[in-house]
């Protein structure tokens, strides 16, 4: 199995040090702009495995080339990128994997190739993160083992572990998107219907043994796919989890329009956008750096199994690799999409065309190749009266 990974961030060099561990992998080829960058994880990787190759992501022919030289794509660019790599993957006859992106539509004009991807011969799942990703295999997962589904409760959060006031939080990813989370509104299904709530509402405490009782709130983009993979269920939510208070204070920043899209202010006679201005200050402020980080994971699928009330929760709580310095959110990520690449590259995953990963992804041996990589998730089952 070949595989390429497009992207030499944070996530695209998790993956490679994912892939390269696998015997069935015989090559891996990371592509980026920043040729320096790559070469300088090569140097630190040591894997005869590994060839690093220069890619401008936006030239097509390029782009083309690259893929090619793999069985199996691992896209860890920027999301906007999403639709033209499988266009390319379809048109090279290679499969593709990618960390989603719903901000913009992305993943929703990923599906939409669904049978040229079929025609081609290839698969195609993308949205494979933490959220979404991980909570849709879950899902789908639980989803399987009942007769009928009534619910799906999701909560994720990813946060420090040793919080520093005032917010406890730092970021992993961009505050940029974590500011886009907090502004747009949650789509959810309530009663049987799909409606919007506004983002940091609905504030309610979920426990962690390590961490204590944490509080969760919507945020936006969480129910990616699900929406429309499970719309007969009569509750479906997303929310997003931190330590207590957090989502009152940017409910306050939110109420002044510190993090408007549109809020300007003249500054030397310019128009500065006020959210700009937020990001650059809270940045630094914000970053995680050597700190740990942890993330925290609890996925609720109720239903009716064999005419009895029935529920499947998925736990996880993993903490950053401080040994080798991989934080949380990239370990459950990144192996996410390395797993899920090589269930596509080694045949466990035959399905051909465009999937989210609920409708594809084996829940039970993804979790598998999870536990091993050290990302544990615990199935707990509650059973409650038969049904009438």
């Amino acid at each position: 199995m070949k595989v390429v990974v497009l992207g030499a961030g944070l996530m695209g060099k998790e993956a490679v040090r994912d892939l390269v561990k696998n015997d069935e992998v015989t090559a891996v080829y990371l592509a980026d702009q920043d040729v320096r960058k790559a070469e300088n994880f090569a140097d630190d990787l040591l894997s005869d495995k590994l060839s690093i190759l220069n890619l401008d992501a936006r030239n097509e022919l390029q782009l083309n080339e690259v893929m090619s030289l793999g069985d199996v794509v691992i896209n860890a660019l920027f999301y906007t990128f999403n639709e033209q790599v499988v266009k390319q993957a379809i048109a090279a006859g290679v499969h593709c994997v990618d960390l989603g992106g719903h901000i913009g539509g992305a993943t929703d004009a990923v599906l939409k190739l669904r049978e040229e991807a079929e025609a081609r011969g290839v698969t195609i799942i993308p949205d494979l993160g933490v959220a979404p990703g991980m909570i849709n295999i879950l899902s789908g997962y639980g989803a399987d083992k009942l007769d009928k589904v009534e619910s799906i409760r999701l909560y994720v959060g990813g946060v420090p572990v040793h919080p520093e006031p005032p917010l406890n939080y730092n970021i992993v990813f961009s505050l940029e998107g974590v500011f886009d989370h907090y502004t747009d509104s949650s789509r959810v299904i309530r009663d049987g219907k799909v409606i919007e709530l506004p983002s940091l509402s609905e504030i309610e405490t979920v426990h962690f043994d390590e961490f204590g009782d944490m509080e969760a709130f919507h945020t936006s983009g969480g129910t990616s796919t699900l929406l429309e993979s499970f719309p007969d269920v009569q509750t479906l939510e997303y929310k997003t989890i931190r330590y207590p208070g957090h989502a009152e204070k940017f409910q306050l920043l939110v109420d002044l329009g510190l993090l408007s899209r549109e809020s300007t202010i003249q500054v030397d006679g310019k128009p500065l956008r006020v959210r700009d201005v937020m990001r650059a200050h809270l940045t630094p402020q914000l970053l995680l750096g050597e700190k740990q980080d942890a993330v925290l994971l609890k996925v609720e699928v109720s239903g009716v199994a064999s005419g009895m009330a029935a529920t499947y929760e998925y736990n996880m709580t993993v903490k950053k690799d401080t040994e080798m310095n991989e934080t949380a959110m990239a370990l459950a990520t990144a192996n996410t999409i390395s797993v899920v690449a090589q269930m596509i590259g080694n045949g466990t995953i035959t399905k051909r065309g465009v999937y989210p990963p609920e409708a594809i992804v084996p829940g039970y041996l993804y979790m598998e190749e999870m536990d091993k990589r050290g990302v544990h998730i615990a199935e707990t089952i509650h059973t409650g009266e038969a049904s009438l």
